[in-house]
């Protein structure tokens, strides 16, 4: 039977933190778990909105890159952007720095707003929920994973290149989802709780296949939140 929002025990609502690398299918399972009544927060959407015109950003954004990264109307270029920090790890690093508090003081406002509303399934994906350290705020992270084949396959399919995926798989490195659990398991135990349960969850085979396994840790996860509650 499909499991959906509306099974979960009374009290706030389960938070999952959804990330991987890319070409996993984040966006993909975040849409199935929104069908099943979760109210999503997509870190992407947050990060257009932060760099949007008018916002504080747009300001730290010009002085580190430069007038060439936008348009003539001062909006922000986003493919010149991406351009110059996807081949500079450093240049990368820089604007995360300045985009990425912005999007987690939005991120924290749209989880307050779903709690408030009593949302009973809220989903935050974000690709570095990890490294930006919100992932310990969640009840659970889903690190999703598929084999390298799968992913260049994945993100040609959407019009990338092949040296432009290529490109975009080398710049997060080899085992990324290792090294995430790695470090999720590091901070549990220097916070000393088991917060939040980790899982991985393979997005290979059929979409029906991976479907699948989604619902079942969909599933899993209520029935641990039922019995973790008095």
């Amino acid at each position: 039977m499909k499991v959906t929002a509306a099974d979960r025990p009374s009290g706030p609502g389960l938070l999952i933190g959804l990330t991987g690398p890319i070409g996993c299918g984040k966006s993909t399972v975040a849409g199935w778990l929104g069908e099943l009544g979760a109210t999503v927060i997509d870190a992407d959407d947050l990060a257009r909105f932060v760099t949007g015109p008018g916002e504080a950003s747009l300001g730290p954004i010009r002085a580190r890159f430069g007038d060439a990264v936008f348009a003539a109307d001062g909006t922000l270029d986003r493919k010149a952007l991406a351009a110059v920090v996807f081949h500079d790890q450093r240049a990368l690093a820089a604007l995360e720095a300045i985009v990425h508090p912005a999007v987690r003081r939005r991120a924290v406002a749209a989880v307050d707003a779903a709690r408030q509303a009593d949302a009973p399934l809220i989903v935050v994906e974000a690709i570095k929920l990890v490294e930006g350290g919100y992932a310990t705020e969640c009840d659970e992270v889903w690190l999703l994973t598929c084999v390298p084949e799968v992913q260049r396959r994945r993100l040609t399919g959407r019009g990338m290149t092949d040296a432009d995926a290529d490109r975009r798989l080398a710049a997060q490195g080899a085992d990324l989802v290792g090294r995430l659990a790695a470090m999720l398991d590091g901070r549990k135990a220097a916070s000393g709780t088991d917060r939040p349960r980790v899982r991985t969850i393979a997005t290979d085979g059929t979409p029906a296949e991976a479907r699948d396994r989604v619902e079942e840790a969909l599933a899993d996860a209520l029935e641990a939140l039922i019995f973790s509650r008095p």
